[in-house]
């Protein structure tokens, strides 16, 4: 207690007897009756001036700090199958019979998987096991205290960071128990497969293996690689103690579209006891890429040639001659338009394009109809002065969509188009303008319209010439076909809104959830929260069907279909009541991971013991590891203390004694009649 309160406790004692005496006692006869109503009043001021000063007492206890017993299990599957299940739960009913432990610690119980959970039940059925995450979350719990974390486990993990590597906190002390079996046994193993997640139809991709060899002896063994089942690469690969891994590395065709299982399998050594790592299956998708563009035309020209052979010097690109009265559902196979020297008979092209937003590419020359042209589309206008006319390119060195600095325009021949003024009325950027007989006119001969939708426009005929001029110039006609090769990706990146998306993977390979997710917007495209979803999936095999509903997280649907068997699902998501739905396909790969362990993993267990001051032990040393805990100096029990402040105002029993004196006072002077 402070002086200050003392001095004030002190002067409110004198106060509360000078104002009693003052009341009772100055210049009166002295009494019992006096006397007593004095001590009552002094009580009473007294009280009241001390609640008043509210002085604070400090109270001070002392107790018993226990250091920490985490006690965690490994509950994934690669216990059970190492035959370390016994041996681990046996381990842990020890310990708990400990009454010393009991004693000496503060014990808790966990079990871990890919994450930690309380060890409610062990069943060893997990899929994933992350040491690393259950030593992080074990310390992150404990870190107030000196713990010693007994770590019953195989030492083996498939996910996270590699525990025997990282730091973990100085107050946490690991004493790993190896169970399972820690015998080395010879064997082959698939590490590792990269692919690409896809490949183009037609093209060769590149796979690379990781190939290890664990063993005492030089071994040989056959690897092959097949797709879909087919055998396409077969090596035999040599290895010895010293050079124990192998890269392999194939190209592979890409014949036709669809999802592609890739398997590497590699030869079995005699007694292998794992032979189910010497398989690791990787998946990619084929998918053709390639454009499909119809050149529409009434009319023969060298121009429909040119055009052919510069825009398929791309594989992936395919051109097809058509009649302005094809049959506008047969457009719907094609990506992009070229309308060469449309007149009339283009009506039902120009209506087409309108409907859709096709990308258009418009070659208006000698043949033109302007007439028909100007209000077949909104994009142009241009008078007719029924003149032919040479113009010759002037590059645009500012252009902005993309890079042409490859493609010179110096001594390309003129084109032929029909004299009259010129107005676009979209956005457009400008690719070349006019020369006319010397002159640099500001109007476009080739230009794009970026908006609403893109197109093209090329105010001449005899592109030919420019092709030919280019091979003239630089013995190929690679600048001239790739200026035609980035005119027609402009057009083809047009990006349709669509209310209902996707996003999912083509293949799953059993290291991570199997989630789909979706986006639906209401019609004025905003994201809609309420809606219904429902995703029906369908076995291609057995063709057995299962629906489960999309759930709202965040801002998209999401469902985990991870309890589903490997194979290749079909699938459908509908949203109820619009009348939406999109589809798609992926496979589930039968890979697991758990069972890709040779053997207990003890070195590693034993350098993670070693980073942290603990020590390794086995199944039949729990009186060891008992005798280690308890005589280690690091976790004695520490007696600490701790004050507790109390006001006086809390203690009630002041309250009751101003109640009480106040009251009898009262009583005493209301019966003796001096109220």
């Amino acid at each position: 207690m402070q002086t200050q309160t003392i001095l004030l406790i002190v002067l409110a004692i004198a106060i509360s007897l000078g104002l009693a005496y003052w009341q009772y006692l100055y210049k009166a006869k002295w009494s019992k009756l006096k006397g007593g109503l004095f001590f009552l009043r002094f009580l009473g001021l007294l009280t009241v001036l001390v609640l008043l000063i509210n002085p604070k007492f400090v109270k001070q206890e002392n107790y018993l700090e226990k250091p920490n017993l985490v006690l965690a299990v490994d509950n994934s599957r690669s216990v059970q199958l190492l035959n370390g299940t016994d041996a681990a739960i046996s381990f842990l009913e020890m310990l708990r019979s400990q009454n010393d432990l009991g004693n000496r610690f503060e014990v808790f119980d966990y079990a871990f998987d890919a994450s930690l959970t309380n060890n409610d039940s062990i069943g060893f059925d997990g899929n994933f096991t992350n040491i690393h995450e259950a030593i992080e979350s074990i310390s992150q719990a404990h870190d107030q205290k000196n713990t010693a974390l007994v770590l019953i486990t195989d030492g083996n993990q498939n996910l996270g960071f590699d525990y025997q590597y990282q730091p973990y906190d100085d107050n946490l002390t690991i004493f790993p128990v190896a169970v399972g079996d820690t015998t080395q046994y010879e064997d082959f193993r698939v590490e590792r497969i990269n692919l690409n997640r896809y490949a183009f139809l037609n093209n060769k991709f590149p796979l690379e293996a990781s190939l290890v060899y664990e063993g005492r002896g030089p071994k040989s063994t056959v690897v092959r690689v097949s797709m879909d089942g087919q055998t396409v690469h077969r090596a035999t690969v040599s290895f010895t103690p010293e050079v124990n891994s192998h890269n392999l590395n194939v190209l592979l065709q890409a014949k036709d579209v669809g999802n592609k299982t890739i398997t590497v399998s590699m030869g079995e050594l005699p007694n292998e006891r794992n032979v189910a790592n010497n398989v690791k299956q990787a998946a990619i998708e084929v998918v053709d890429e390639r454009t499909r563009v119809a050149l529409i035309s009434k009319v023969l020209h060298p121009d429909m040639a040119a055009l052919k052979r510069a825009i398929e010097s791309n594989e992936q690109r395919q051109v097809f001659f058509l009649k302005p009265n094809v049959s506008t559902s047969t457009l719907d196979d094609y990506d992009v338009l070229i309308l060469y020297q449309p007149d009339n008979s283009f009506s039902k092209i120009f209506e087409y394009v309108e409907n859709r937003g096709v990308g258009v590419f418009t070659i208006a020359g000698e043949k033109t109809d302007w007439n028909f042209l100007n209000g077949a589309q909104g994009s142009y206008t241009k008078e007719n002065f029924q003149q032919t006319e040479d113009v010759f390119p002037v590059k645009n060195d500012a252009f902005p969509l993309f890079d042409i600095s490859d493609f010179s325009a110096a001594d390309l021949p003129p084109l032929k188009t029909d004299l009259g003024e010129l107005l676009i009325i979209r956005p457009h950027e400008p690719l070349f303008f006019q020369r006319i007989r010397g002159v640099d006119l500001p109007t476009p001969l080739l230009t794009l319209i970026t908006e609403p939708r893109k197109e093209v426009l090329l105010l001449g005929n005899d592109i030919w010439k420019w092709r030919v001029e280019t091979y003239r110039q630089n013995g190929s006609f690679e600048s001239f076909d790739a200026l035609m090769g980035r005119l027609l990706l402009n057009l083809t990146s047009n990006t349709s809104k669509k209310r209902l998306t996707l996003r999912y993977e083509p293949i799953y390979d059993g290291q991570s959830k199997a989630l789909i997710s979706a986006s639906y917007f209401d019609e004025a495209f905003v994201f809609d929260k309420n809606a219904s979803l429902t995703l029906t999936v369908r076995n291609v095999e057995t063709q057995a069907s299962r629906t489960f509903p999309l759930l709202l997280k965040g801002n998209r649907y999401e469902v985990d279909l991870s309890d589903l068997d490997a194979g290749t699902y079909a699938f459908t998501v509908e949203v109820s009541g619009s009348g939406l739905s999109e589809s798609g396909q992926f496979t589930i790969l039968d890979f697991d991971l758990e069972a890709q362990f040779l053997s207990t993993n003890d070195h590693k267990l034993a350098q993670l013991a070693a980073n942290t001051g603990g020590d390794v032990f086995y199944p039949d040393q729990v009186d060891e590891l008992v005798q280690k805990l308890i005589g280690d100096q690091r976790f004695l029990p520490i007696q600490k203390g701790r004050q507790n402040i109390v006001s006086l105002i809390d203690f009630r029993i002041l309250l009751g004694l101003l109640a009480i004196t106040l009251a009898a006072e009262w009583f005493i002077r209301k019966y003796n009649g001096l109220l």
